[in-house]
């Protein structure tokens, strides 16, 4: 269990952190999302000692990260895929730190079969591919064998094949019972693989909730249905978890909590003429982009001037 309180991070008059409260809990995959610059990776960085926090305090199973008398085999994280020794093999790079918490061989030989490393075990790791250095990276999160596992962007560089097993192993992790913390851009993936979701924007919390929570928020699944007997279809759909909007006079009305279906069900017990269903379902990306659009530091512009050409 990952458990941040009022957790603050500065560099100066720049606050990259603001505050932070969420729990993050065994047993289930949590996201951890944001617009570039939001502070996930400060945050990830504080959660296992490599940035000190201003104010505030992080734990990782009831301790601070460094108070941990064998870290690897309570948290295993991978922050920077790239953080190898370029000579060294990717069997060495792991038996290197499996000698620092009495790590047998057969643990860092069933890492490497785990991640998909056995055809280049022995070859350096600076010559490896941005997919294949993941690999290596989430083997040496899994070496200690973690109750807590934590992974930034773990599917970059990873061929369709490669995001799949990243997929079956989050929630094989979660599964097992261990608390899995990962943070992603790509929302697809997180659609799919999260339980739960924690949303952070210019360094504060934004959401602490569930994927259908926050899909829901921004719209759910919505119905338009069009009838010339608009007031008394309100009437009939009315009920427990049901929301029916439009204008007064309108012949359209826009339906969530219930289904095309379910909708034309009602109408056709009643005798209630429709002339249009049309479903529109929420993306976890446009509910995301929704919370976070006045959170969001790094604009792109679609103004953009060719070079040579007068504007």
């Amino acid at each position: 269990m990952i458990e941040a309180h009022q957790l603050t991070k500065r560099y100066g008059e720049k606050t990259a952190v603001d505050r932070l409260d969420f729990v993050v809990r065994p047993g289930a995959v949590t996201g951890f999302l944001g617009p570039n610059g939001a502070g996930k990776s400060t945050t990830m960085r504080m959660i296992v000692g490599l940035d000190a926090p201003s104010g505030g305090s992080v734990t990782v199973n009831g301790r601070a990260y460094a108070r941990h008398t064998a870290p690897l085999r309570e948290v295993g994280a991978l922050l920077e895929a790239k953080s190898i020794h370029p000579g060294r093999s990717a069997f060495d790079h792991l038996m290197a730190q499996a000698h620092t918490h009495g790590i047998p061989r057969r643990r860092v030989e069933e890492v490497i079969g785990l991640t998909g490393l056995q055809s280049v075990a022995g070859k350096r790791a600076g010559a490896f591919s941005l997919g294949m250095g993941q690999r290596l990276g989430i083997a040496a999160a899994l070496l200690g064998d973690p109750a807590t596992v934590m992974l930034d962007e773990p599917v970059n560089g990873l061929d369709p094949e490669g995001v799949l097993w990243i997929r079956n192993l989050l929630t094989g992790l979660a599964a097992d019972g261990r608390t899995v913390f990962v943070s992603s851009h790509l929302m697809s993936e997180m659609a799919l693989v999260a339980d739960h979701l924690i949303v952070v924007g210019r360094g504060r919390l934004l959401a602490d909730t569930t994927v259908r929570e926050l899909v829901e928020r921004a719209g759910g699944d919505t119905v338009t249905v069009s009838s010339d007997e608009t007031a008394r279809l309100r009437e009939v759909l009315a009920g427990p978890g049901v929301e029916v909007t439009g204008a007064a006079g309108s012949e359209e009305l826009h339906v969530s909590g219930l289904s095309s279906q379910e909708i034309g069900l009602r109408a056709a017990e009643h005798g209630i003429p429709l002339y249009e269903l049309r479903s529109r379902t929420v993306s976890l990306e446009q509910a995301f982009m929704d919370l976070t659009r006045d959170a969001v530091e790094y604009h792109a512009t679609t103004d953009v001037e060719t070079p040579g050409r007068a504007a």
